[in-house]
C-alpha cells in the first residue's frame, strides 16, 4: 500500500480507503472482520458518516486493536433521531450524536471532524457559521477532533470550503460520470438515467475546484468513486462503456489534491479488487483510452487529466507534473514561490522539451503538450 499526504493535515493516508456505509448490511462479526482484513492490507482511513448504532459499533470494534493505526472521518451534523438518520445543525443534537460516536468508536478523539453534507449555498450561509461552527472549533481546540473537514457533492461549495481558511480537507464525490456534470445541489441529478447532450470532459467548475484545493493545500478524500456501481456496466454507464475498480481509483488519484479513495465493500473479494490498484500496471490503470474512445460523452476537450499517457518522454520530463504545476501557476497573478520550489525540484524541466510531439500522439485527450511546455518554461523563467 502506498500512502499520500492529506493536504495541510499532514496525515499519511492509504491511497485505497474504506467507506463504511455498507457495514450495517451484514452481521456485525462479518463486518468487523472485513474492516480488519482491509487494515491488514494497509488500508488506514475509514469514513463514518452513519449515525446508526450498528455501523458505529462495528467500526469501534474493528479499530480497537490498533486505534492509532486508523484515521477516522467522523461526521458532525449526522444524527440518529427517532430511529432514523437526520441531518441537522442543531448543536444540542449534534453534541448527543458526536458523544455517541466517540463512545461507540471506543475512543476520545476522531482524526477528521467532518462538517456533514453541505451541498447548498443556503447550507453554507446559514448552517455552518454561528453556534454550529463555534461547537466544531471548540472540539478542535480541545483536541477532540484533530482536523476539520467538510463533506459535499457540490464543487462550488468545495471551492468555498477550500478558501475558508478553517476547512483542512474535503470529502468529495469523484468519478468520471459526476465530473461531467455542472454544479448542482441535487445529488439525484448525478444518478440520472441519461445525461444532457454536449457534456465533454471534466466540467470547468470541477476543474477549478481540484486546482483550488491543491492551491490551498486542502486534501481530498473521495466518496462514490464507482458512482454507486453504475460505471461497472456499459448499460448503466453514461459513457456506454464499463470501467474497472482499478481504472476508477486511478482516475480519482490523478486529480489534484486527492489523497485517498474511499470505496464501499461487501466482501473481501471487493477489498482485494480495490487494493489490486497498488500492484496494477499502466495498462490495467488506463482509464484515459476508455473515456477518450467512449461512444457517449467522451473526454476529448484538450484538458490535461494528468493520466500519464504522455510517458515516456525522451527528455525524461514528468509531463503530467509539469502540466499540473503550470495549471496551478496560471490561476494566480504571480507564480507563488512554493510552486517555483516544486518546479525547481523536478529532475527535468519544461525548457528541456525537444518538441518531438511523441507525447501528443499518445495523449487520448488531444492536449498540445509541446506548446504547453514552451509556455511553462516561459512562465517559470519570469
Amino acid at each position: 500500500m502506498r500512502y499520500r499526504r492529506l493536504g495541510k493535515t499532514n496525515l499519511q493516508v492509504s491511497e485505497v480507503g474504506f467507506g463504511g456505509e455498507w457495514l450495517e448490511r451484514h452481521p456485525e462479526e462479518d463486518s468487523v472482520e472485513l474492516l480488519k482484513y482491509a487494515h491488514s492490507l494497509g488500508v488506514n482511513i475509514v469514513d463514518c458518516w452513519m449515525p446508526d448504532p450498528k455501523s458505529r459499533d462495528i467500526i469501534g470494534k474493528a479499530i480497537a486493536e490498533d486505534r492509532a493505526g486508523w484515521f477516522v472521518q467522523g461526521h458532525l451534523g449526522s444524527t440518529y433521531q427517532n430511529g432514523q438518520y437526520t441531518r441537522t445543525r442543531d448543536v444540542a443534537q449534534c453534541r448527543i450524536a458526536f458523544e455517541d460516536l466517540l463512545k461507540r468508536l471506543r475512543t476520545d478523539y476522531v482524526d477528521l471532524g467532518m462538517i456533514h453534507y453541505v451541498d447548498r449555498e443556503e447550507d453554507w450561509e446559514k448552517g455552518v457559521p454561528g453556534a454550529f461552527l463555534d461547537y466544531v472549533m471548540d472540539l478542535k481546540d480541545r483536541g477532540v477532533i484533530r482536523h476539520i473537514g467538510l463533506s459535499t457533492h457540490n464543487p462550488e461549495i468545495a471551492i468555498r470550503a477550500a478558501q475558508s481558511g478553517f476547512v483542512e480537507m474535503i470529502l468529495f464525490s469523484v468519478n468520471p460520470a459526476f465530473d461531467l456534470m455542472p454544479p448542482t445541489d441535487d445529488l439525484e441529478h448525478y444518478f440520472a438515467a441519461e445525461y444532457a447532450e454536449g457534456l465533454n470532459g471534466v466540467d470547468p467548475v470541477r476543474v477549478k475546484m481540484y486546482k483550488v484545493c491543491e492551491q490551498n493545500d486542502v486534501g481530498i478524500t473521495c466518496m462514490k468513486p464507482f458512482a454507486g456501481g453504475r460505471l461497472f456496466s456499459a448499460e448503466s454507464s453514461p459513457f456506454g462503456v464499463a470501467l474497472t475498480p482499478v481504472q476508477l481509483i486511478h482516475y480519482a488519484l490523478t486529480k489534484p489534491g486527492v489523497a485517498s479513495v474511499l470505496c464501499g465493500y461487501d466482501t473481501k473479494e471487493q477489498v482485494d479488487a480495490a487494493v489490486a490498484y497498488e500492484t496494477a500496471d499502466d495498462r490495467e490503470k488506463d482509464y484515459a483510452s476508455v473515456l477518450a474512445g467512449a461512444p457517449e460523452h467522451r473526454f476529448t476537450g484538450g484538458e490535461c487529466t494528468y493520466c500519464g499517457h504522455c510517458r515516456p518522454c525522451p527528455a525524461e520530463i514528468d509531463i503530467a507534473m509539469v502540466n499540473k504545476l503550470y495549471d496551478l501557476a496560471v490561476m494566480q497573478p504571480d507564480v507563488p514561490e512554493s510552486l517555483r520550489e516544486h518546479y525547481r525540484a523536478l529532475a527535468h524541466h519544461a525548457d528541456e522539451c525537444i518538441a518531438c510531439r511523441g507525447c501528443e500522439s499518445r495523449c487520448p485527450f488531444g492536449v498540445p503538450v509541446a506548446d504547453r511546455m514552451k509556455k511553462t518554461a516561459e512562465l517559470f523563467a519570469r
